[in-house]
């Protein structure tokens, strides 16, 4: 499976401050860690981004390839930006991937920006209208984003399809929702991608890690491609080669969890 570091994010008060002073140190030191704990692609999440945001993610993808050899998720609202970080991004790791669009009209414009640079995209299925009800009504949004980007040229490997991961403390009847529709994704040849730490929002803090864990061994289980997570998080990414051990993608040593 696909780990998307989740931890260069301006939520995160040390890298928002290091963004703003433009300290690269901090950052660099968050990509090289995540990367050599396993991930593949590295997130950069700048936010909406609306001052400077076109030098602001340039920089950031730039001070970042220095230090990682690694292609890099591309997270921001701002179209502007997120060109401009697709420009600065060195493909010779792989290509980028942007961070999203989905069915709503105001987000075509990333998957424009996708088939412009030859860039994977993640799409959400979800679309102005709401929050869809149950794996089916994901599906139908899914095929409406497939057909636009066949219009636009951006190959179906490139598209990792979201199916949207809400709470399970507010939203419990969604989480089988979304596990059905990873394996409806799977069984039509279609990627996805879940960010997994959505699940727990909301929950005791010493509850999270289970949660997570849980959740994504059964994720794994209906076909995930990928997921945006902590790679840092050494008992969750015990789990990936585990079930990667009972799904047979990886053979079974007992030396495994260093592999």
């Amino acid at each position: 499976m696909i780990i998307i570091g989740e931890k260069i994010s301006i939520i995160a008060k040390k890298v928002r401050e290091a963004m703003n002073s433009r300290d690269p140190l901090p950052i660099q030191e968050l990509a090289e860690a995540q990367w050599k704990a396993g991930a593949h692609f590295i997130d950069v999440n700048i936010g909406p981004a609306e001052e400077r945001g076109e030098e602001l993610m340039t920089w950031m993808v730039q001070s970042i390839q220095k230090k990682v050899k690694a292609p890099l998720c591309l997270d921001t609202t701002n179209a502007s930006a997120l060109e401009a970080g697709l420009k600065a991004h060195n493909n010779e790791w792989g290509k980028p991937l942007i961070n999203s669009t989905s069915n709503d009209p105001e987000r075509f414009v990333m998957l424009e920006l996708a088939s412009k640079y030859n860039s994977q995209i993640i799409a959400l299925t979800v679309g102005k209208g709401g929050l869809p009800a149950d794996a089916d009504d994901r599906m139908v949004i899914a095929s409406e984003i497939m057909a636009r980007a066949e219009e636009l040229g951006v190959p179906m490997d490139d598209i990792y399809l979201d199916p949207l991961i809400l709470q399970v403390c507010t939203t419990q009847n969604q989480a089988k929702h979304s596990l059905n529709a990873i394996k409806m994704f799977g069984e039509l040849g279609m990627k996805s991608v879940v960010g997994l730490s959505n699940i727990s929002n909301g929950v005791p803090k010493q509850m999270r890690s289970l949660i997570d864990r849980v959740y994504l061994s059964l994720l794994m289980y209906e076909g995930l491609s990928a997921a945006i997570l902590n790679p840092l998080d050494k008992e969750l990414m015990d789990v990936v080669k585990t079930t990667d051990v009972f799904l047979g993608n990886t053979l079974y040593a007992d030396s495994y969890l260093e592999m």
